[in-house]
């Protein structure tokens, strides 16, 4: 099998993806923008050949990557990056030579923030009434049907990059005066806990493995507001979560992917959409969740979620990882280094030996995962929320 890998050196998690696919006798062909001499040890090894770009920006450049690697090892089984800024590149590469997987006119379905809600409805998931952003006048009408606040987004967007709450008048105002240059669109806002259902599919859009995040505050908020982070993967996933989010990954016909599906959890009644405790679509990511959040379902489920994932790819089926170890929850907190914390990590390491991971996270993640973060995981719930207390205190 020939795999094409898209930034295996970035995230830095990532290469671990390019490591089992090698382990499972693929060619993994990697194309990206990083120096060879610059790359790490893990990823250079994970890799069968490297090519540099000058830019990832640049269709012509990754194009001719492509056909090099076409035309030295002969047709090209895979090409992905597992990263949602490349999806669209990504399918057009693929489309382009013919790769197996989401072509171009797939994706924008499910990158379209507008798109994917007929999906969701084909699934039979509730979604908030929406309109794109067209003048402050003809928002407004909409605005009387479902009050304020609402949210403005932009349509095909990375997580909740430039991603509003607009409470007001005055705030629609300001909205429309900083101007915008791609598509947005208004939704109702929807109060209720952010969950979601995260796995890989098969080539027939079954779903060989899941788990299940639960997100405190939302990534929204957090991004604007400069919030400390904490989200925690489940012990197991709730039969509603799994039954809603299989539907979904039929619906939109995905095949051999990892996946990444948000959704809302009503904290109260919500007329057209539900009762509280019921299911409603937010929006599909098709790769996988964001930052260390592979690793973290590593530690809370006991398996290899990157070898799941190439298991899959290379035979259709999970092949080298057993599914029957223990469970447990799996805790991140993100801190902001504006804050003034009480204990210190080797404070918090002398009470919690066990914590999985300790690290900074690079800049361009730090708007959204915080800019120090702590991995631990717990068999119970009341043990997490002691941990958080702990992680989270200020002087």
């Amino acid at each position: 099998m020939n795999f094409i890998f898209i930034s295996p050196a970035f995230p830095t998690n990532y290469y671990n993806f390019c490591d089992r696919l090698k382990k499972n006798g693929a060619n993994v062909l990697g194309i990206g923008d990083t120096p060879y001499d610059k790359l790490s040890d893990n990823v250079k090894s994970s890799l069968t050949e490297y090519y540099k770009v000058n830019s990832m920006e640049s269709y012509d450049e990754m194009f001719r990557a492509v056909a090099y690697f076409s035309f030295k090892y002969g047709k090209i089984d895979f090409l992905e990056s597992n990263n949602e800024y490349w999806l669209r590149q990504d399918a057009k590469l693929r489309t382009d030579f013919n790769i197996t997987g989401a072509k171009f006119s797939d994706v924008v379905n499910f990158t379209s923030k507008s798109n994917m809600k007929e999906f969701y409805k084909k699934a039979g998931v509730p979604v908030a009434r929406y309109k794109f952003c067209t003048s402050f006048e003809e928002d407004k009408e909409f605005i009387k049907e479902v009050s304020y606040p609402v949210i403005v987004k932009p349509d095909v967007g990375v997580g909740a990059a430039a991603t509003y709450r607009i409470e007001n008048d005055d705030e629609l105002k300001a909205f429309y005066n900083r101007g915008f240059n791609v598509p947005y669109i208004m939704e109702e806002y929807i109060l209720g806990d952010i969950i979601s259902f995260d796995g890989i599919c098969d080539a027939n859009s079954n779903v060989v493995f899941c788990d299940n995040e639960v997100f405190p505050p939302s990534i929204m908020d957090i991004v604007n507001e400069n919030l400390e982070v904490s989200y925690y993967v489940n012990k197991e996933v709730p039969q509603k979560v799994y039954e809603v989010g299989s539907k979904v990954i039929k619906a939109f016909n995905i095949k051999s992917r990892y996946f990444h599906l948000e959704f809302f959890k009503l904290r109260n009644d919500k007329h057209g959409l539900g009762k509280a405790g019921d299911i409603v679509a937010l929006e599909v990511n098709m790769r996988p969740p964001g930052g260390f959040t592979p690793d973290m379902i590593n530690f809370g489920q006991s398996v290899d979620t990157y070898q799941i994932w190439a298991d899959v790819m290379c035979f259709n089926k999970i092949v080298n990882v057993d599914l029957t170890h223990p469970k447990y929850y799996c805790f991140y907190y993100g801190r902001r280094d504006r804050c003034d914390y009480k204990y210190t990590f080797e404070d918090i390491k002398k009470v919690y030996p066990f914590i999985q991971m300790h690290d900074r996270n690079p800049e361009i993640l730090s708007g959204a995962m915080g800019n120090e973060f702590f991995i631990a995981r717990f068999e119970f719930m009341e043990d997490l929320e002691k941990f958080k207390q702990m992680v989270s205190e200020k002087k």
